[in-house]
């Protein structure tokens, strides 16, 4: 394994070792939790088998494959192939709203769909789309960017997968495509005067989706945030068993193997909720461990964008690091009650393999930008390549 680490990171090709063992890490842990919940029994009433860590297991080792393939791939080219991917990616979104698409049990939304018995989420497939593509607008136009009619087609790019993961009623993910249109033109040549406007922009955006889309549901899981203790539906009881399955670890945890009478359970053990079991197994310890890989990765890519070629590899890696922190933040605050249950996965840990392969695709157009860098960083000094 070393030698073909050594291999990769020759003169030739070099790979950002140190992003892709940690994404690995996570990847490794999340199926490892998996693998409890399965074996313990603690979720059985959700029909949590093995299947789910096989299939984790499967996903984790597709996606490190594809995030190599992608990093040997020029992402100056990849990017020229948009007219390609574009059409399929949204043909595949689009089947979302025909009878192949369906309601996951415990989920809010339409968007999944079930081809020869093998289930997707076309909106992950989508946030590579759209990273490629709005990182190749934003390049072509980033000089003149500022001009109402470019502003105009950017903000018009970026509500595209917006609105369509809003109309399934993904209300999670569309936060997290904001997110990452937001890091992407924050990181490009933007006028101070379109960032004075943004808050009473996105003001409007929030007024608009609480008075014209969320329902009375959706409203009293944010509500209760501010006024815990007083939901007389008890909304808030998925988030209490969270904090209550987090804290019952203690310092070091009760391990892999405690048994189904040892674990807590809680609705989405296994997706949404794997902090909290993470919290269960782990302890306190093992819990700040887990967010300190995560803040690592966010970090690295962030860190990654700053030695890139070209301005191209540089919103490519402010996407992917906008998506990883926005799912990271969500998601642990959700098992915190500091944010609400909206259904964002802890990348790289949480079940979902359409997930888990589109991550680590992400990832691989990271190692690309890194591969294909015009310089060879060093703390001390900068090498040309050329």
């Amino acid at each position: 394994m070393k030698s073909a680490f050594k291999d990769l990171s020759s003169n030739k090709h070099s790979i950002d070792i140190g992003l892709l063992f940690a994404v690995t890490l996570c990847s490794v842990l999340g199926t490892l939790l998996i693998y409890s919940i399965a074996e313990s029994g603690v979720s059985e009433n959700e029909g949590i088998g093995d299947s789910y860590w096989k299939t984790q297991l499967v996903s984790m080792t597709m996606g490190f494959i594809l995030s190599i393939i992608v990093s040997y791939i020029d992402y100056r080219k990849l990017v020229k192939f948009w007219f390609a991917f574009v059409p399929v990616t949204l043909g595949i979104v689009a089947l979302t709203f025909t009878s192949l698409g369906y309601q996951r049990e415990g989920a809010d939304d339409q968007g999944w769909i079930r081809v020869f018995g093998i289930s997707l989420q076309p909106s992950e497939i989508m946030k590579i789309a759209f990273i490629l593509t709005f990182s190749f607008h934003l390049s072509k136009v980033e000089e003149e960017m500022n001009k109402p009619l470019n502003m105009l087609l950017l903000l018009l790019h970026g509500a595209v997968p917006i609105g369509i993961v809003t109309l399934q009623g993904d209300y999670g993910t569309a936060i997290v495509f904001a997110a990452i249109f937001g890091f992407m033109i924050v990181s490009a040549d933007i006028s101070w005067k379109y960032l004075l406007a943004a808050p009473f922009v996105i003001a409007g955006a929030i007024a608009v989706m609480w008075f014209n889309l969320l329902d009375k549901f959706h409203k009293e899981r944010i509500l209760i945030l501010f006024n815990p203790g007083t939901d007389p539906e008890n909304i808030e009881y998925q988030q209490d068993l969270g904090i209550k399955a987090l804290q019952s670890g203690g310092v070091f945890g009760k391990g892999l193997f405690a048994g189904q009478n040892e674990y807590i359970y809680v609705p989405e053990l296994h997706n949404d909720f794997i902090f909290a079991h993470a919290g269960q197994v782990f302890g306190f310890v093992g819990s700040v461990g887990i967010m300190i890989v995560l803040a690592y990765v966010c970090l690295k890519v962030f860190a990654d964008s700053r030695i890139t070629r070209d301005h191209l590899g540089k919103f490519i890696c402010m996407g992917a690091s906008g998506m990883f922190f926005t799912h990271c933040l969500m998601n642990i605050g959700m098992v915190l009650k500091a944010a609400p249950v909206i259904g964002v996965p802890l990348p790289f840990i949480s079940g979902g393999g359409t997930a888990m392969v589109s991550m680590y695709v992400i990832v691989g157009l990271v190692l690309s930008t890194y591969a294909h860098r015009a310089v060879n960083y060093n703390v001390f000094y900068d090498e040309d390549d050329d």
